[in-house]
């Protein structure tokens, strides 16, 4: 992989710190838990439909046009891309320059492990990792991952309210529990969006909040020596400050980086339409996309692994609605193996080939 280039803002950066590493234990449950949710989930959505037969499902791969489907898998890896961009562009302020593949080795630790995590910020820490080994320091590292999930929940909202636009009509057709998620998954992202933008805008509420968590486990002595904890809060928070503050100075970068994020889900959301195109003709696409974006909305309101389960039952309850049941399973499973379990694949082995680069070579990834 490439070396590490030299960064402009050393001196005004604080020193790396090496984090707590999950233990291999730890990675291996939530790997094991991963694949155990997803059999339940293809076992659940092919179980559904008494006609469904793997023949018949290969034979829908085989007779789908070919070009939609390159294109779907093109948005598969698409989402991958774009959030490589999106992280390189928030390195830039810290003289932290990455090149593509780098960023293909960070966008796919968050991805991997947020995937195999209940929590959608599950990945931030291995992907903090990656970054502090190429000399990004663990402050900068933070503020990064931070002003990219403020503009993943941001991002999430756009897709939700594009969902509605497209097919204003459509969300009263789904019943009252798949309402109930998308409504929830859209005021969850409204919330931390709002949460998020306070931390970058004023890091003095992150400050409170960490010194309040000081507090209350001295109070329930689940912490000890609180002077220490407090003046290391007090330090990182100055640090942050620093990093935060050089941020800003790029204006239009926070702007660039919720491009980049909608670009993100625009490109995973397309693989379920090209998927369509492909298997059924485009007519009907513009209510596939809206589809598909209120399962990606209301997905995100279950802390599942993936949102397996979830995704898959606010996409059957849409797809039912357009095309028979055996259609809608055959559409459901093929469309997530290309944008979900595929690129979880990808990004997996990826990141592992990184890490035992970095561990066999003793040297920057």
């Amino acid at each position: 992989m490439d070396e590490k280039e030299p960064n402009k803002n050393d001196s005004a950066l604080p020193e790396k710190k090496p984090g707590k590493k999950d233990s291999p234990l730890s990675r291996l449950l939530w790997t094991l838990l991963f694949l155990v949710i997803a059999a339940a989930t293809v076992w659940a959505v092919t179980s559904q439909n008494r006609s469904f037969s793997v023949a018949e499902f290969l034979a829908y791969i085989r007779n789908a046009d070919p070009l939609p489907l390159a294109l779907a898998g093109l948005c598969a890896f698409g989402f991958v891309a774009f959030e490589a961009l999106t992280l390189r562009c928030a390195c830039e302020p810290f003289g932290h320059k990455v090149p593509f593949f780098r960023g293909i080795t960070y966008s796919s630790a968050d991805i991997y492990f947020s995937a195999i995590t209940p929590s959608a910020t599950g990945g931030q820490p291995a992907c903090a990792y990656f970054m502090m080994q190429n000399g990004l320091s663990g402050t900068a590292a933070t503020a990064v991952l931070l002003a990219n999930l403020m503009m993943y929940t941001l991002a999430l909202l756009v897709v939700g309210i594009l969902s509605m636009l497209l097919c204003p009509g459509l969300f009263w057709s789904y019943g009252i529990f798949p309402r109930f998620l998308i409504l929830l998954g859209i005021g969850l992202q409204a919330v931390l969006a709002v949460f998020f933008t306070l931390l970058i805008r004023n890091e003095q509420l992150l400050r409170k909040i960490c010194l309040g968590t000081i507090h209350f486990l001295c109070r329930i002595r689940l912490c000890r020596k609180r002077e220490k904890w407090t003046g290391n809060v007090e330090r990182t928070m100055k640090e942050y400050g620093g990093c935060v503050g050089e941020m800003r100075k790029h204006k239009g970068m926070l702007g660039r980086l919720l491009v980049l994020n909608i670009l993100q889900r625009v490109s995973s959301i397309s693989v379920t339409l090209f998927v369509y195109a492909a298997t059924r003709g485009w007519s009907g696409g513009q209510k596939i996309w809206a589809m598909q974006g209120f399962a990606l909305v209301g997905s995100n309101a279950v802390p599942i692994p993936g949102a397996m389960g979830v995704s898959d039952y606010l996409m059957l309850s849409g797809f039912k609605q357009m095309m028979p049941e055996q259609a809608a399973a055959n559409l459901d499973l093929l469309s997530r193996s290309l944008s979900f379990y595929f690129c979880i694949v990808f990004c997996g082995l990826w990141v592992l080939v990184n890490y035992l680069m970095l561990r066999r070579k003793g040297k920057k990834c």
